[in-house]
């Protein structure tokens, strides 16, 4: 699988600089590459899809942030229980770290417990798993974790 095969879109997350009425944030991540490795990545060993607390997203920089220019990042989803990517893309840093705050955001304004957003990962353009989520971690170019752009319920430790 290769990051040209996904592309990332969000939605609910304009409402931030708007002051309008908090929605939940969604990403959608589209897949048109070839579907068995992907389909066996979302499998867990006991042939069902993976569930939401069994996966992790985070947004890993290619570069410092406030440097100039815009910062490249690679979206990433793994396996909480083996470690092993699901899948990963590229992304402008900026606006994955605008999609988080507009999920810390809804969670603040709602105190939702059961997700402060959605993921769906589709396939060639049929749904094919859909996640509520809580945590969306945030690493820097050297790979430390930066708990301030990272989106951390509060009570869980790292």
């Amino acid at each position: 699988m290769r990051r040209e095969h996904f592309t990332l879109d969000v939605s609910n997350v304009d409402w931030v600089n708007t002051d309008s009425t908090p929605r939940k944030p969604e990403v959608s991540i589209e897949f048109t590459g070839p579907t068995t490795e992907l389909r066996k990545r979302l499998t867990g060993p006991d042939g069902g899809l993976l569930e939401a607390d069994e996966t992790d997203a985070s947004l890993r920089l290619q570069s410092p942030l406030g440097g100039e220019g815009e910062v490249a990042g690679v979206v990433s989803v793994t396996n909480r229980v083996t470690g092993e990517f699901i899948l990963e893309l590229n992304e402008n840093a900026s606006d994955v770290l605008q999609f988080i705050q507009a999920a810390r955001g809804y969670g603040e304004h709602t105190a939702q417990d059961d997700g402060r957003y959605e993921v769906e990962i589709s396939i060639d353009g049929d749904p094919f798993v859909s996640y509520d989520k809580r945590t969306f971690l945030v690493y820097d170019d050297e790979g430390s974790l930066l708990r301030q752009h990272s989106l951390i319920p509060s009570g869980v430790e790292l």
